[in-house]
């Protein structure tokens, strides 16, 4: 009967602690707003600074999960690169010791009576006075607060209870077995708890109850280390290529920490009971489990951090999805960039591959299916992005020996790639209005209108393939093509005067044709652009043979 009993304490008791730390991380989220975002964001543009705001943030909210999960939403808005995201991520290991200090410094000390209890009643008035509001979150992180208290003096009730009841030198191990058997056991109440902050309470109240030893506890807190990892590497499952890479940085970032600290384990400990010695201390086993599990998160920082760029290299090649893939250049490379005219020819290639991946997204603008539109907007999205490398791309060419002629073909296809990402954007916005756009509640216009997606996009094959014989044949067509889109215009209008269909869909439909006929108009300045780079290849490399001929001769 006592050992069920000792098991509901400790079971409620760690309900408590569980419940008590979600209502901190929520209500302090909450009660911030935007600001968490705001400071991780601002503070954050270099990975030293990452470190500081992750330990920060952490520390605020008692979530190294939250603090990750926030970074990642960065990451995915293109907030923050790889390289800043990590620092975050190193960061929140840090913050996440708080908790053990908390235990240690104010838990075993605390009359629970007089400030946890009247802390909950504070936090919950303030949630009944000023409800769905930032007070109110406020309020219940400050109940969170006292239930911590609460939480951990039930703990260290039922682990005396049980120290005093059981036999526990039947369950102590030594040696490597036992170092393992120990780390084990954190690595499992963190996986089961899903908080490392828990786990790593119950070991500090279990340490000062007597219930393990001191190097038992350490391996313990290690443990805790390598499982709360498994929250990260949960949430990555089917996310995206950039929430497997931040799980990834984490695992690799806490094994590689906690390995460390296994190594020097006897060493951590001697320094630390020179420190306490020095410091006047008393070296009690929640003090040392809390400066040991700083000192080799710290620890780990500072042998991580100097190889940061590599492991985001690393990262960046691994879990590549299908659409990053095709956001990669096929002709453009660092070795090519150091030869100007190789670059140009490059350049071309790059450009022409571009502009056919856009003409294959093209036809489906105007598709009201949800699959087709998402698939639609990935390929738009790659659009951009390869006109994006392309731009960095010419930027990087080398500098010294560039030709006239050289440096400006480079500024033409400067203008080509600007007129392929305003088109990829235009494009993005006729996929958006198509999404919300209603059919025409006429046949026939809905018929014409779809109509003149097929007409233009016909219009663009014929100039992507040089299909006419001079410029005057293009204009002729073009000039008919804005017949065509004036005519249909003025039908949308008289249609919507007559009650034929809504206002709101004669002002989708236009709107979208607008954006229809400005990609065409941007479409021939990219061939016209092309063409002269081109035209400008050819005629210095005929006055090249020339010469030669000439050099031959003489």
């Amino acid at each position: 009967m006592d050992s069920i009993v000792l098991l509901g304490n400790i079971i409620g008791g760690l309900g408590l602690f569980l419940l008590a730390i979600g209502m901190m991380t929520d209500g302090l989220k909450l009660a911030a707003g935007n600001a968490l975002r705001t400071l991780l964001a601002k503070w954050s543009k270099t990975p030293f600074r990452g470190v500081l705001s992750g330990a920060a943030m952490t520390a605020l909210v008692q979530s190294s999960s939250a603090v990750t999960v926030a970074s990642l939403g960065f990451v995915n808005a293109g907030l923050l690169s790889m390289r800043h995201a990590l620092g975050i991520v190193y960061g929140a290991n840090i913050g996440t010791t708080m908790t053990g200090w908390l235990v240690a410094l104010v838990g075993f000390k605390l009359n629970i009576q007089a400030v946890a209890l009247p802390m909950i009643g504070v936090g919950m008035i303030l949630k009944l006075l000023k409800p769905n509001s930032r007070l109110a979150s406020l309020g219940i992180a400050i109940a969170g607060f006292g239930l911590f208290f609460v939480g951990i003096d039930s703990l260290k009730t039922a682990f005396e209870g049980i120290v005093s009841t059981f036999d526990l030198s039947q369950f102590q191990s030594s040696g490597i077995e036992g170092f393992l058997m120990y780390l084990v056991i954190g690595f499992i109440m963190t996986v089961l708890t899903q908080s490392s902050s828990a786990s790593i309470a119950l070991t500090i109240t279990a340490a000062s109850s007597g219930m393990v030893g001191i190097y038992a506890a350490g391996a313990m807190v290690i443990g805790a280390n390598i499982g709360t990892t498994s929250t990260a590497l949960f949430a990555s499952i089917g996310a995206t290529s950039s929430a497997k890479r931040v799980a990834t940085a984490q695992v690799i970032f806490n094994v590689t920490t906690a390995i460390v600290a296994a190594l020097v384990l006897p060493l951590l400990f001697a320094f630390i009971n020179w420190i306490t010695a020095v410091a006047d201390v008393e070296a009690a086993p929640g003090i040392t489990l809390a400066i040991f599990h700083t000192l080799f998160n710290l620890l780990g920082v500072a042998l991580i951090l100097p190889l940061n760029d590599r492991l985001t290299r690393f990262l960046e090649r691994r879990f590549v999805s299908l659409e990053e893939k095709a956001s990669k250049p096929k002709h453009l490379d660092k070795n090519i960039a150091q030869t100007p005219d190789l670059a140009v020819n490059a350049l071309i290639l790059e450009l022409l591959s571009v502009s056919d991946r856009f003409l294959s997204v093209y036809p489906k603008l105007l598709s009201q299916q949800s699959s087709e539109k998402t698939a639609v907007e990935n390929d738009l999205h790659s659009v951009e992005m390869l006109c994006k490398h392309i731009s960095q791309f010419i930027v990087e060419v080398e500098r010294e020996a560039l030709s006239e002629q050289t440096t400006e073909a480079l500024a033409s296809l400067m203008r080509v790639e600007h007129y392929m990402l305003s088109n990829a954007q235009k494009a993005e916005a006729i996929s958006a209005l198509s999404r919300r756009r209603e059919v025409l509640a006429q046949p026939m216009l809905e018929g014409q209108f779809t109509n003149y997606l097929s007409v233009t996009n016909e219009f663009m094959k014929m100039v992507r393939w040089r299909q006419f014989d001079s410029s005057d044949a293009l204009n002729v067509q073009f000039d008919l093509l804005d017949k065509e889109h004036h005519t249909l215009k003025s039908a949308l209008v008289l249609g919507a005067t007559q009650g034929d269909i809504s206002v709101t869909q004669m002002t989708d439909a236009t709107e979208c044709m607008e954006l229809l006929l400005q990609i065409v108009q941007m479409w021939i300045k990219v061939f016209s652009h092309i063409q002269q780079v081109e035209d400008g290849i050819t005629t210095a490399n005929l006055t090249h043979g020339d010469s030669q001929q000439n050099v031959e001769g003489d």
